[in-house]
């Protein structure tokens, strides 16, 4: 199926459909999440049984804030989509999808882990990457950028946001 046949075909369902460079796009409310993963996955002609992906966009000062995106696969009909839910910055919560997709259960840590979104059912969201102890969200635009002095041939790099023009 090509891309612009998918897009209608789940357009019928769910109008905010996007078609782009060979690429369907979904746009979802957060609340209607799990039904359409779950009917994208039981339709014959689609069945989207495997999430490849699942990552974030942090947007400041727009609203919503946040933006998880879904990628799916039909091993079967070796087509693919990409669901997003756009969250508020001051209610970043999102339905938990690992009862459908087991591969989600890291995904989702590493989201939380990074962007602070949380997964609401998720069964133990705990950072993955960074230490227990450490405070904030990295890749949020409003982290700082930080870092740390490189040596590098005899020659000092100082963090990325210690740098001047001169």
């Amino acid at each position: 199926m090509r891309a612009s046949e998918l897009a209608e075909r789940v357009r019928a369902r769910f109008p905010e459909v996007v078609a782009a460079r060979g690429e369907v796009t979904v746009h979802v409310d957060r609340g209607r999440l799990v039904d359409a993963l779950a009917w994208l996955e039981a339709e014959p002609d689609l069945r989207f049984g495997f999430l490849s992906s699942l990552t974030a966009t942090d947007w400041p000062g727009q609203d919503p804030r946040f933006w998880v995106a879904y990628e799916l696969r039909s091993m079967e009909h070796h087509h693919r989509i990409r669901v997003k839910v756009g969250l508020p910055e001051d209610d970043p919560h999102v339905p938990s999808v690992t009862p459908f997709f087991p591969t989600a259960n890291w995904h989702e840590r590493e989201v939380f882990d990074f962007f602070g979104i949380l997964f609401d059912g998720h069964p133990a969201l705990t950072r993955i990457l960074l230490p227990e102890g450490w405070e904030g969200f990295p890749l949020r635009k409003d982290e700082e950028l930080g870092g740390v002095g490189t040596r590098y041939h005899g020659a000092f790099i100082p963090p990325v946001d210690e740098r001047t023009t001169t």
